[in-house]
């Protein structure tokens, strides 16, 4: 079901915004749709702990030049857990590209923030006439990259847990002394022990199986790779390591953390307008 469309006017383009839930076989999942439809899609995957709210300070920077699609992935924000599949990055990319096919979209360029960019490259292995190129945001490449200390370890008797403990779990994904935002703090105690854990344990498992500029050298598709100097769980100067892939364009963000898109959504979306438009 959806929501109503909100129509505006911008250069001669309609431009709507349109919440949604697409009923698929293996759960339900929450949709969001900004600017004209006729403009070229941009689908944008949010890390894991997250969801597509995560993207809501760049969207309206995107939307005169084209169709922002965001997709709860499933145990997510407001989509459904999975019924009978898990969290595997490869089972995240299925069902991407299976909620795009619904939409209709043909082609897309897919971005992905953190280990959504392992769900966005997956989809691009599976679905290479869908996905024309790729965006990532600090995305690691390696395992051998991740810098962060221990994480916060979470009691599945004792959940969902406390805002302090939240908060410092998502401390590190973030440049020192940004707050982390509160809304982002209620995602992720709304999501199930079982889907946050699984999730997590899911990115390590796709990343420890091949790392991923290894993967985009074969895929042969135009790459950007966006990074914050200031990436505390991303060891920044990895971003380098992405340089192997023919033709990749990677862009260094000074003083940004490991989540540009929030704290500096303005020069985040003007690579990235740079790189699509």
């Amino acid at each position: 079901m959806a929501s109503p469309d909100r129509p505006s006017q911008l250069k001669g383009r309609t431009i709507t915004t349109e919440s949604s839930i697409i009923h698929l076989e293996h759960g339900n999942l929450n949709v969001r749709q900004d600017g004209p439809r006729t403009a070229p899609a941009l689908l944008l995957v949010h890390g894991s702990g997250t969801s597509g709210r995560s993207w809501d300070a760049l969207v309206p920077l995107l939307t005169a030049s084209h169709r922002v699609i965001r997709i709860d992935l499933p145990g997510h924000g407001r989509s459904a857990e999975p019924v009978g599949r898990g969290y595997e990055t490869s089972e995240q990319a299925r069902t991407l590209g299976a909620a795009l096919d619904h939409l209709l979209v043909e082609r897309v360029v897919a971005v992905g923030h953190s280990s959504g960019g392992y769900a966005a490259t997956a989809l691009a292995e599976q679905r290479p006439g869908l996905v024309t190129a790729l965006t990532l945001i600090n995305t690691g490449p390696s395992l051998d990259a991740f810098i962060a200390p221990e994480t916060v370890a979470f009691d599945p008797a004792h959940w969902p847990p406390a805002d302090e403990q939240i908060g410092r779990f998502a401390s590190t994904g973030f440049r020192a002394g940004f707050q982390v935002p509160q809304e982002l703090v209620g995602e992720l105690r709304g999501m199930s022990y079982h889907a946050v854990t699984s999730a997590l344990r899911a990115s390590t498992a796709y990343l420890s199986r091949r790392t991923l500029p290894d993967r985009l050298r074969t895929l042969g598709k135009p790459l950007q790779v966006i990074f914050g100097d200031q990436d505390r769980r991303w060891r920044p100067s990895s971003a380098a390591d992405y340089r192997v892939v023919p033709g990749a364009r990677v862009e260094v963000l000074p003083g940004a953390g490991h989540t540009p898109i929030l704290e500096e959504p303005r020069r985040t979306a003007e690579l990235l307008l740079a790189f699509t438009v």
